[in-house]
């Protein structure tokens, strides 16, 4: 029977890549011991990897390196002898290295050729017995860092000697790659006589170095070269550079590493290829000019459809601050009982990326689902799985400026069935492999149809009682709850609240104005109209001439964005009114506002009249608040065009426009805007409450971010130390490592 042997490795560097995980969990998944040891903790560790802290083997903070490579392969080269000198019958393995079938070998001598012609021994799998005399000539070797090795060649031992005699020996990580690897290991198994001990290239490197890139090619071409005799298989991490150049990251469909990662249920976008220093590489369209393509100026949420993008989610979240939303549809169009397997280590990829748990959702039913910004449907709906599954996503998850990335296997029929309900731009397109066609598209619906929800009118009639009303012309409706004749606050929808099925929502702030006990006036729009329908008008004139208004002490107009600006525009309803505003338009007619280049589905609206100018219409209002973000260029020139005494501007600078959101994240909406709607905030105590923007990770990165683009490096520095001192920020702790 063969003897059972424990394999031992070692991982400097963070998270592991897809590879790592692949190798490691090759062995768990044959039944072969394999032992990890780290300094640090690593976040994604193959389940069944058992975890040793290297200090047992090796107590330093010493992480000694090959200097011009960047690589701590030179400190690997030197713990893997003191891992076999300590753990008698413990092989070494690379991290690349992967189990075709289980070690059993009796021998304490395990190694092998790397190169045709039996001359060269490599290192990535080694075992040695721990009191041999080559396992004692190899730790004293290593003993002296200065030392020349014998077995470099005589030009260069000659240049090191000389360097030692004029006092600068050479440092071994100045020295030759291998220097303690395959050169070392080669030298010494010649000079102990162990060269009948070594295993041939079948082995362990039946693909050699200058055959690499075959593993990325065809899996059966690769599966012929293999023997019986070959247990643990080269991967050769040098490949990684390959992968990230040539294929984004990611084995090509149909690769010998592509059928590995299928076989141990490795997703390798859940654990990306990261090469030395600073090249990273990631999975397909990850970089910033994808994003770009997208069109948005800002985005509140970002969902993933099926989890095959987290490196595109991550970077959105990283640009906008966004919040996510991970859509768990299985391939059937069903939903499942259960998460599915993708979920979890989704999670923990975020998590492992700074992304604070409760900027996250999962979303596991329809019900669940909501009015999404961006949303990625890659490899999904369309390409892989039929394409019909995806309308009721469409249906909910889409509002007029949504956008859509996705991938269109040709014949799949996502043209024809997606083609009536919105428009497609090809992105990128590439052979899948089998003869086939893929194209990645940019999908933006069409502008939505008005309501005509039968159910709402009966659910808005309860929510009014006896003494409320409601009123609605199938796109716009105006429900009045009524509860005190102290204070009215007449609410608009905004743009996501608009997007939701109206028996699934309430007017905007119904929860917030309902704990003050106050009256309300909820105007709901069906869709992205800026409440320019004639008939809202009309309502409004009809309730001004009716003394509805009068009824109140006081009354006050309050919305954000869409809703901002009809907050302010039908203000002129009840002169004398109070305005609360976030992040309001003043108008989108062209012809006043040219600059203002979102909501295109709205430019062909009527913004003439009494209430289309908001800026102009409310100069009758006894006070308009108005919150925004200066260096938001749009939503700035909106402002400025508010000019009257009765204005007043809270600036929030580098918040953003969705500024209710930001404030909510930083706790202090609340409090915020019942001071404004109770008539109570002064400036002072808002630009008070503001100072907990320190602690925003969106603010600390704008201004991170800022200070970089204006060239004052040793600013940024000084901040970003600052910040990471209290707790970790992604963005800012990745550009602190490009400073």
């Amino acid at each position: 029977m063969a003897r059972t042997r424990e394999v031992g490795t070692l991982w400097i560097g963070g998270a592991l890549s897809w590879m790592e995980q692949l190798c490691l969990k090759s062995f768990v998944d044959q039944g072969q011991t394999i032992t990890l040891f780290s300094y640090e903790d690593i976040p994604n560790v193959p389940e069944g990897v058992i975890r040793r802290d290297g200090r047992e083997v090796l107590d330093t903070d010493d992480f000694i390196k090959y200097e011009k490579k960047d690589s701590f392969a030179l400190f690997a080269d030197y713990f893997r002898i003191h891992m076999i000198a300590q753990n008698p019958g413990m092989i070494w393995v690379d991290t690349d290295v992967y189990c075709w079938r289980p070690m059993g070998y009796d021998s304490d001598y395990v190694m092998g050729f790397e190169l045709p012609g039996g001359k060269r021994v490599n290192n990535a799998v080694l075992g040695l017995p721990p009191e041999a005399p080559i396992t004692r000539d190899l730790l004293d070797f290593m003993s002296d860092r200065y030392a020349i090795p014998p077995f470099l060649k005589p030009r260069l031992r000659e240049d090191y000697a000389e360097a030692a005699r004029a006092g600068a020996p050479v440092h071994v990580s100045q020295q030759p790659w291998g220097v303690w690897g395959p050169m070392m290991i080669t030298h010494f198994v010649a000079k102990h006589g162990l060269l009948d001990q070594v295993q041939p290239l079948e082995a362990f490197y039946p693909i050699p170095f200058p055959d690499r890139t075959k593993i990325l090619r065809d899996a059966a071409k690769v599966e012929a070269e293999l023997t019986p005799e070959t247990t643990a298989l080269h991967l050769w991490a040098s490949n990684k550079r390959e992968l990230g150049l040539r294929f984004n990251g990611v084995p090509p469909a149909g690769s010998f590493l592509d059928m590995l990662l299928r076989r141990h249920g490795i997703r390798p976008e859940f654990a990306p290829i990261k090469g030395r220093a600073k090249l990273v590489f990631d999975v397909p369209a990850a970089d910033p000019s994808l994003l770009d393509r997208a069109g948005l100026a800002a985005v509140a949420t970002v969902a993933d459809l099926g989890g095959t993008a987290p490196a595109q989610v991550l970077a959105a979240h990283d640009r906008w601050d966004c919040d996510i939303h991970l859509i768990d549809l299985g391939a059937n169009g069903k939903w499942p009982a259960t998460r599915s397997d993708w979920v979890g280590p989704y999670l923990a990829h975020l998590a492992a990326h700074g992304v604070a748990e409760e900027r996250i959702r999962v979303i596991g039913s329809p019900a669940q689902l909501k009015p999404v910004d961006l949303l990625f449907n890659l490899a999904g709906f369309g390409d892989v799985n039929k394409v019909k599954h995806l309308q009721g996503v469409l249906d909910v998850a889409l509002h007029a400026d949504s956008r859509m990335v996705m991938d269109i296997r040709k014949g799949s029929g996502s043209y024809p069935f997606l083609r009536p309900q919105g428009t497609l731009e090809t992105l990128a397109d590439w052979a899948d492999g089998g003869g086939g066609k893929t194209t990645r598209v940019l999908f933006t619906p069409n502008p939505p149809q008005p309501e005509t929800d039968a159910n709402w009118a009966a659910i808005a009639r309860d929510l009014a009682g006896a003494r409320g009303f409601y009123t609605d012309n199938g796109s716009h409706s105006f429900l009045y709850i009524p509860r005190s004749e102290e204070v009215l606050v007449v609410t608009f929808d905004n743009l996501d609240i608009a997007m939701n099925k109206r028996e699934d929502r309430r007017p905007w702030g119904f929860e917030f104005i309902e704990k003050q006990g106050w009256s309300m006036l909820g105007v709901m729009a069906g869709g992205w109209t800026w409440y320019r329908d004639a008939w809202v008008g009309t309502e409004f004139d009809r309730l001004a001439a009716e003394g509805f208004f009068h009824r109140f002490k006081r009354v006050v107009f309050y919305g954000a964005s869409m809703g901002g600006y009809a907050a302010c525009a039908f203000a002129a309803a009840h002169p004398g009114a109070d305005v609360v505003a976030i992040s309001p338009q003043s108008t989108l007619d062209k012809s006043v506002v040219p600059w203002e280049t979102r909501y295109n589905v709205a430019w062909d609206k009527d913004f003439s009249g009494t209430y289309g100018d908001a800026a102009q219409a409310s100069r009758t209002a006894r006070r308009v608040t108005l919150f925004y973000d200066p260096y938001e260029p749009l939503d700035r020139g909106h402002v400025e065009r508010f000019t009257g005494d009765n204005v007043v501007k809270l600036r929030a600078s580098m918040m953003g426009h969705r500024l209710g959101s930001s404030l909510q994240q930083m706790g202090i909406l609340s409090p915020i805007i019942l001071g404004a709607l109770d008539g109570s905030l002064t400036e002072a105590e808002f630009y008070r409450r503001l100072r907990a923007r320190r602690d925003s990770g969106r603010y600390q990165r704008e201004l991170f971010a800022r200070a970089v683009a204006r060239g004052h490096k040793t600013l940024a520095k000084r901040f970003g130390a600052w910040v990471l001192k209290r707790g970790d920020n992604r963005a800012i702790r990745l550009g602190m490592a490009e400073l």
